[in-house]
């Protein structure tokens, strides 16, 4: 793969090296407990039933690990976010709030330490609106990160209940992103085997997400709310000509509360390109647009592309410009950065942009690979 320089990974994970025991803390189980079982490898076993989630490396925590492997393969920024196990919206929303302030205030440190390669999205608990709009201020005000990462669904709600309206609306007021991951997929028999949960259950959770924050006006009430839509917006893309036509011929079940037809919404949404195929990508690009599809990688997993954007070089028909946009442009959108974290601090204040950009003109630390021109603070925020 030709690196190019600038590169920004919207989807990757990172953990903590270690954090407290929580079925100790908490009085109860069903958490995620980290056991180093050698140098640079850990388990994620599950408190309730000590059965194995994942085995992970010490990318997954150590930032000098990441920054290693990111100078390989040509990445110049991640964004950072948890694991989504660790959301946890089933338990007390007060324990759910401290695991919260553990992980978030971890992925801080890490952007503290190295704010030109990391970006943060925090993780809140969604379960308890009140508390996850205070978490969410807390992220982005005082921890400086650019949104939150959630999950497909809570519990029993999907993206549209209405106990959720103030959290999209405090994102929306206060520019977070937000980066919506499938989570907590269907556990019956027919998909235990063959790794459907991750393989099927993934894309359709996604779909679900989307077509509930479509068909439940929530992206029409909030115009301005920057969501992205991991794994290629799953399965959603290829099925958005059969929602419409539900749209169209079901009116009564499908435009009780929005009565706009979901293509309207093409164009707000942005996704990652974790398709793992060219097809798939140009046809994501043509459905979505080329301006809404942000390189994400799901860094470090094995359902993750490595290394980092190689589909997106190799789709020879298009230019400099597309893969640019692809690359990190759009993600400097949808992040809400007005400048790239290697040419300076982020986020910038509206009122910053005009000394920001002269500080672009002069700034010679990080320059574009030739043929990628120079980041326009204009383009990529109209």
């Amino acid at each position: 793969m030709s690196a190019r320089r600038g590169t920004i990974d919207v989807h990757t994970h990172i953990l903590p090296e270690r954090w407290p025991d929580l079925k100790e803390r908490y009085g109860y189980g069903g958490w995620i407990q980290l056991h180093h079982h050698c140098n640079g490898k850990a388990s994620m076993m599950k408190d309730k039933d000590g059965q194995l989630f994942r085995e992970i490396e010490e990318n997954c925590w150590s930032p000098e690990a990441r920054i290693k492997e990111m100078d390989e393969t040509g990445v110049a920024v991640q964004v950072l976010s948890t694991v989504p196990v660790m959301f946890s919206y089933w338990a007390k929303p007060e324990d759910t709030l401290d695991l919260c302030t553990i992980l978030n205030d971890d992925i801080a440190k890490a952007v503290k330490k190295y704010p030109t390669r990391f970006v943060g999205l925090g993780t809140i608990p969604m379960q308890a609106p009140e508390q996850a709009i205070l978490e969410l201020r807390r992220c982005v005000v005082e921890l400086g990160f650019a949104g939150v990462q959630i999950g497909s669904h809570v519990n029993q709600w999907n993206l549209d209940a209405p106990e959720l309206e103030r959290v999209f609306a405090v994102a929306e007021e206060i520019g977070a992103c937000i980066f919506v991951h499938p989570w907590d997929m269907p556990e019956d028999e027919r998909m235990k085997k063959y790794w459907l949960q991750w393989l099927v259950g993934m894309p359709c959770e996604t779909a679900v997400a989307i077509c509930s924050m479509i068909f439940g006006g929530v992206l029409e009430r909030h115009p301005r709310l920057r969501v992205c839509f991991a794994h290629g917006g799953g399965a959603f893309p290829f099925i958005i000509g059969r929602v419409e036509h539900g749209f169209k011929s079901r009116p009564d079940l499908c435009a009780k509360e929005n009565p706009f037809n979901p293509r309207k919404y093409i164009g707000q949404i942005y996704t990652d390109t974790l398709v793992h195929d060219e097809g798939a990508l140009k046809y994501l690009a043509s459905t979505i647009g080329e301006d809404r599809i942000i390189l994400g990688s799901d860094y470090p997993f094995p359902l993750g592309e490595h290394p980092p954007g190689k589909i997106i070089v190799s789709v020879s028909e298009w230019g400099d410009d597309t893969k640019d946009k692809v690359m990190y442009r759009n993600a400097l959108e949808f992040l809400g950065l007005k400048c790239h974290p290697q040419n300076g601090p982020m986020p910038m204040e509206e009122e910053q942009q005009n000394s920001q950009q002269s500080k672009l003109e002069e700034d010679s630390d990080w320059q574009p690979q030739t043929k990628i021109p120079r980041l326009d603070t204009e383009s990529i925020t109209s």
